[in-house]
């Protein structure tokens, strides 16, 4: 200290160039496990309900989808799920898996559902909307949200202007959904009297 005299410790930041290596590079050393953590909840009665219709699902990879070619149902592992603003994780997972289910009951071995009548794009906006009607109504059938989704209606809306030039697209949509819900609904064991 200057007008002091005293001597005064003072920490100092300086920067300082260090060689590090990426973990791949080191030889011998392997990285602790991590512990993935599964966010979705079981809900029993949709675990039954997509049991039973034994329908080719597939799971890994990091997107959900269906496909016709080889009729099977692709579904990232459940630890993927983390949830959203509008969805619980749980949510999210059985929400997706039954937009795909509702694509797989299209299948020409199934409901035959062929929307190609409609043009360009409107086809698979149809086939979507389709799609996620399908998931709405049997979340709620199976619990799994007692409440309408934020997101059903968002990503529906995305196909607004299909409905904005058909009149009857949501009837047509509507009564599609209600028709592949059943099919998924049929393929329930029966409950015994």
């Amino acid at each position: 200290d200057e007008e002091t005299g005293e001597r005064v410790r003072r920490k100092t930041l300086f920067a300082r160039a260090s060689w590090v290596f990426n973990a791949d590079q080191v030889d011998g050393w392997t990285p602790p496990a991590t512990e993935k953590r599964n966010l979705v909840e079981a809900i029993d009665q949709a675990e039954v309900f997509t049991a039973a219709i034994a329908a080719d699902i597939r799971n890994g990879g990091d997107r959900a989808y269906y496909r016709r070619s080889d009729d099977h149902v692709q579904m990232p592992e459940r630890e993927r799920f983390t949830g959203s603003a509008t969805s619980t994780p749980t949510e999210a997972y059985y929400a997706t898996l039954l937009h795909e289910l509702t694509h797989w009951t299209g299948h020409e071995s199934r409901l035959d559902r062929d929307l190609s009548g409609r043009f360009g794009n409107e086809a698979y906006a149809m086939e979507e909307l389709v799609a996620e009607l399908g998931a709405a109504f049997l979340c709620a059938d199976l619990s799994v949200t007692n409440t309408p989704r934020p997101d059903h209606s968002a990503y529906i809306a995305n196909w607004l202007e299909v409905l904005k030039r058909d009149k009857r697209a949501i009837f047509t949509a509507a009564r599609k959904a209600a028709d592949a819900s059943d099919y998924l609904a049929g393929l329930q064991p029966k409950a015994s009297a």
